[in-house]
């Protein structure tokens, strides 16, 4: 099944934010993963807002969580450190139902 990464981001310093961005994007594309939402219109309903919110789907929970892991990510996200607040979630897809 596939896997969502739900990320919602405040960002602090946008210089180095978009220095994360630009890396981060190859390396989650490298395994496999789409941008479904990448900032955009939103409204928030209930909890904490922030402004940037990002949806990528991959092609398993397991290769979303080695994009994660791997160091081509992990050398993309030091970029973010003291440069955003984030939330960031993997949720493995719930399969349509069957009719």
């Amino acid at each position: 099944m596939t896997a969502l990464w739900i990320a919602h981001v405040t960002v602090t310093d946008p210089e180095a934010y978009g220095r994360y961005a630009k890396a981060a994007g190859p390396a989650i594309a490298a395994h496999g993963g789409t941008f479904l939402a990448r900032g955009g219109r939103y409204r928030q309903m209930e909890g904490t807002d922030r402004a940037r919110n990002v949806v990528a789907r991959f092609p398993s929970f397991d290769a979303a969580v080695a994009c994660y892991e791997s160091a081509e990510y992990q050398a993309a996200l030091a970029h973010a450190e003291g440069a955003a607040e984030r939330d960031l979630v993997i949720v493995e897809e719930t399969p349509p139902a069957q009719e």
